[in-house]
């Protein structure tokens, strides 16, 4: 089992900055993709990025290229995701989640494990 807690969200303006964070604890040597997913009031949860926990591929969705960073600390098992040029289009309940299969990139669904979101609200 894997065990994954998200910190660091908040408020904050348009244009603004922040870093949400993912503790991972457990089998953690067992992960192999670490993703973001981000969801919105009346909608789907959407993928944000991912990261490969050894090697530290990284993949975005279009719609955060370029704004979000994601890398992970392997000696601390956390990962990060740095949200620059913030908009209240990315207000959501981040998400990160972990899995298991060896998979480069999975789908929603090919995440075994997911933390229990932490909240992101931009204004305008």
């Amino acid at each position: 089992q894997v065990q994954l807690v998200e910190s660091g969200g908040g408020l904050v303006q348009a244009g603004g900055s922040l870093r949400l964070s993912c503790a991972a604890s457990g089998r953690t040597f067992s992960m192999y993709v670490m993703g973001w997913f981000r969801q919105a009031p009346g909608k789907e949860r959407a993928f944000v990025g991912a990261i490969t926990w050894s090697g530290g591929t990284t993949f975005y969705a279009d719609s955060v290229k370029g704004r979000f960073t994601i890398s992970r600390d392997n000696a601390k098992n956390t990962v990060y995701l740095q949200m620059n040029t913030l908009n209240p289009e990315d207000t959501a309940v981040y998400y990160c989640a972990a899995t298991t299969r060896r998979l480069w990139l999975p789908s929603l669904n090919e995440y075994h494990y997911w933390g229990q979101g932490t909240q992101v609200t931009v204004s305008s």
